[in-house]
């Protein structure tokens, strides 16, 4: 049996902590937590760094001789934390199978984080940036009211808030140092600028990216952030629009669907109209930026995203020029404009786009030009054109079918070769 007990935030082992380490052959943990501990001299220790090492010791003890098998605790893990919230315990029960192990949890720092600030945590969103990219964490942060980033190098509030200035997000941060301990922990309200002009040092515990008109949710039954929308592909009625300028439901249903956006990830929106498809992917949890040249669209994106209480960056420039200057390259982009432009827009999304890009047009003229685009970027390109006829009352109780204007809608994907290495 392999033991894992999770220290908390610097609080006092559970009770029983004693008897386990007074029996331990082998005690694996960080430096503070082994020097901390009241260990047998005959144990031997393993300072966790590198976890190849660390899980080939205790398998030595695990699945060794007899003899060091014949009493409770003998190999025991002290790890951060509670053990089985983004620790230790997935590799062991990886390696040595769930049944193998015995778990005396700990106190999260995000419990301790959100404690310290008197806020619920059970509509949190939790993301690790720990040995990963920053990036799904910044896409949370822009997407989400409440979030808790455990951090890591590179991936610390400098870096947040650095992307977070740059998206225009309207967040605080609070920043949690040293939990636990009483003479060093600090937990510090920031604005994102203020965190990006700091060097926050290795003692960040956990970042909390707060939306505070949001922080307060109701009753719920479900843990985590927001759950996905029950619905989409919503009517135009429930967007304002201009004269019909808007995606209409059936294309955006499809396009939605080839998009794929998800928490984690950004879209951008190029040509955004009404903003119906940015809102639409905001609300399956993705960040999302909205670009539109015209000052009327750009006001009635940010209206359409606040009725339906979603955060869209809104873009004011026109498209090509004004997709160089976004932060962050896009895992998916939609089209829905363009004009004359629209090859070059096409061309300059599909060099950026980690994943694919949808495009909707209505003239068979610019077809060939979009689909070469897209394959000239190295995606593989499909596409359908898109006819459907809705129901419509006529005097008398009946029934007739309106069409609604054809559209093209092409799609190019990156192969997956060109995916591997992205973070989730």
């Amino acid at each position: 049996m392999i033991t894992v007990i999770g220290t908390g935030t610097g609080a006092p082992l559970p009770p029983d902590a004693e008897a386990v380490l007074a029996e331990a052959a082998l005690v694996v943990g960080g430096r503070r937590h082994l020097e901390a501990a009241r260990l047998p001299e005959s144990a031997e220790r393993v300072v966790l760094g590198p976890l190849a090492p660390a899980l080939d010791a205790i398998e030595k003890y695990a699945e060794g001789d007899e003899e060091r098998q014949d009493g409770a605790g003998r190999v025991v893990v002290l790890a951060s934390g509670d053990p089985g919230f983004f620790g230790i315990v997935r590799a062991l029960a990886e390696r040595f199978g769930a049944a193998a192990l015995d778990v005396r949890p700990g106190v999260s720092s995000v419990a301790t984080a959100f404690a310290r600030l008197g806020l619920t945590w059970d509509d949190a969103v939790v993301v690790s940036a720990h040995g990963r990219e920053p990036r799904t964490a910044l896409n949370v942060c822009r997407a989400r009211p409440k979030v808790a980033v455990l951090t890591g190098p590179g991936a610390g509030p400098a870096e947040l808030g650095a992307g977070l200035v740059a998206a225009e997000a309207r967040r605080v941060l609070v920043v949690a140092s040293a939990l636990g301990d009483p003479e060093r922990e600090r937990v510090e309200r920031v604005t994102p600028a203020e965190a990006a002009g700091r060097d926050w040092g290795a003692a960040v515990s956990v970042v909390l990216c707060l939306d505070e008109e949001r922080t307060l949710s109701p009753v719920r039954t479900v843990a985590a952030g927001p759950s996905g929308p029950g619905r989409w592909a919503l009517d135009e009625g429930e967007f304002t629009h201009r004269d019909s300028m808007i995606t209409k439901f059936e294309v955006r249903a499809l396009a939605l669907a080839r998009l794929g956006p998800r928490p984690g990830e950004l879209v951008w929106d190029v040509g955004a109209g009404s903003g119906s498809v940015a809102v639409e992917c905001a609300r399956f949890g993705a960040a999302v930026t909205a670009v539109e040249k015209s000052a009327d669209a750009v006001a009635r994106v940010r209206a359409n995203a606040a009725a339906h209480g979603v955060d869209v960056h809104v873009v004011h420039g026109a498209a090509p020029d004004a997709l160089s200057a976004l932060p962050g390259d896009p895992d998916a982009v939609f089209i829905g404009g363009g004009g004359r432009e629209l090859p070059a827009i096409v061309t300059a999304c599909a060099r950026r786009a980690r994943r694919t890009v949808v495009v909707a047009l209505a003239a068979l003229d610019r077809v060939p030009a979009v689909r070469a685009a897209l394959i000239a970027a190295g995606l593989t390109c499909d596409g359908v054109l898109l006819q459907a006829s809705r129901l419509a009352p006529l005097p008398g109780d009946v029934t007739r079918l309106a069409a609604v204007n054809p559209v093209f809608l092409l799609w190019g994907v990156r192969p997956p070769a060109h995916s591997e290495g992205v973070d989730r």
